[in-house]
């Protein structure tokens, strides 16, 4: 219809490649949202140091609420104020979306069955501080209060003392009132898909520089899924001849070791697999380069999207199907060190490649449910395979628990794999603990 038609030319009209400043990237998700209001939800998750709002724009079929079944997926960009590409990029890929469902099969599939988060500027104080657009380095990196906001999360191998910024608190707030199941952070300086762990000790394959999560499969095929379907990231060339990576990926602790990163705390602490996506050379670029980085890079958003369907979900339930929040739910294996867990409507979500796997099921205090899965590629037909976990004997309510924030990797040393299955039964009986105390 003709108003339909209008409202695309508007939106898509007033969004040209250029930097949008605070004021502008406001009107402009409200614009998209007053165009598409069943498509799209826009909310704040908190405000930045001076007060600035954190806009998330939500895309999908059910954009306000959760759905059962429909995984939640986000893009966080900009929080190194001075690196902008990522920012102005997730403009075009929600005006790319909300354009394309209804006419694109695979986007109308894409938000039919995924519900994704995107938030523009998680450092707008830094953007707006930035007054020298430079390819190097400005204070603008910083939030105003001068911290790195992707070294201000809890950390699993060391305590970092860090006073927790507002930017920090609102996404650690917004990570635990939603179920995400897969992440990308945007950032610039370089040229490559870098994956968890950021930090690490001996326990995780530190001394051979490299630190390695119990999900390092998952992750290497995550980074190389936006490395490939990117138009030059895979050739691995980096920025310069002192780097190198090949496939364009790299283990965030073999580049350099950080601590209290964005992605180490989203895979942790909010059962999320994120990667951190380098997308330019040049931190701030000049904005006739703009339209260029949106072409390099919009297969490969789009494709990156689409792995959430990996691996396998479903729900554990009591036998009359009322859900069990807080059972356990891991593929035997792969223990995290926070045990991963179903959310309020008893759902679990486990990213996993193609292959066979032994998936446990727990429900405190009751013997645990095994069931032999073999997992298909399913990220094809936007939908993890499907498999459900019904407790006979059980009608309970467990309470929430949370993993304590204290450095959760000091006490473990794995120094064969015949003791893991063993520590992993310490940590649950640790939790346990903490349960009933």
């Amino acid at each position: 219809d003709a108003v339909g038609v209008l409202c695309l030319l508007s939106v898509a009209a007033a969004l040209d490649f250029k930097y949008h400043h605070a004021k502008e990237l406001e009107a402009f998700l409200k614009e998209v949202h007053a165009a598409y209001p069943s498509l799209t939800h826009l909310h704040s998750i908190g405000r930045s140091v001076e007060g600035r709002d954190l806009w998330v724009l939500v895309l999908g079929k059910f954009p306000t609420h959760h759905k059962i079944g429909i995984p939640e997926f986000k893009y966080v960009a900009n929080m190194h104020g001075d690196e902008t590409v990522g920012r102005e990029i997730l403009l075009h890929l929600i005006d790319f979306l909300v354009t394309s469902y209804g006419h694109d099969p695979v986007v109308t599939r894409l938000l039919n069955n995924t519900r994704i988060h995107i938030m523009p500027t998680m450092n707008p104080d830094g953007f707006e501080a930035t007054k020298v657009p430079d390819c190097y380095y400005t204070r603008g990196r910083y939030n105003k209060n001068g911290e790195d906001l992707n070294r201000n999360f809890p950390d699993a191998f060391e305590n970092t003392n860090a006073s927790i910024q507002p930017e920090t608190r609102a996404v650690m707030n917004w990570i635990k009132s939603e179920t995400f199941v897969l992440s990308a952070n945007l950032h610039g300086g370089a040229l490559v898909a870098s994956y968890t762990f950021d930090n690490g000790n001996p326990v995780t394959g530190s001394l051979e520089g490299y630190s390695r999560s119990p999900d390092d499969d998952v992750f290497i095929h995550l980074a190389k899924t936006y490395s490939l379907n990117h138009a030059s990231m895979y050739k691995g060339t980096g920025c310069d001849n002192r780097q190198t990576f090949p496939e364009g990926i790299t283990n965030g602790y073999s580049w350099y070791q950080l601590e209290g990163g964005m992605q180490d705390y989203n895979y942790i602490w909010g059962q999320c697999f994120e990667i951190t996506l380098e997308l330019s050379c040049c931190k701030y670029p000049p904005e006739d380069q703009l339209e260029k980085f949106w072409r390099d890079n919009k297969v490969a958003l789009i494709e990156y999207i689409k792995q959430v369907h990996l691996g396998v979900k479903g729900q554990v339930t009591d036998k009359n199907g009322n859900p069990i929040p807080n059972a356990i739910v891991e593929a035997e294996g792969r223990p995290h060190v926070c045990p991963y867990r179903t959310n309020e409507h008893g759902e679990y979500f486990l990213l996993l490649l193609p292959g066979t796997y032994v998936i446990n099921a727990t429900v405190p205090g009751y013997k645990s449910m095994l069931k032999t899965v073999e997992i298909p590629d399913n990220t094809g037909n936007f939908s993890a395979l499907k498999h459900d976990f019904v407790f006979p004997e059980v009608s309970i309510r467990s309470r929430g628990v949370s993993c304590p924030k204290t450095p959760l990797y000091q006490e473990l040393q794995w120094p064969s794999a015949a003791v893991k299955p063993t520590l992993h039964v310490l940590v649950l009986m640790t939790i346990m603990l903490v349960i009933f105390k």
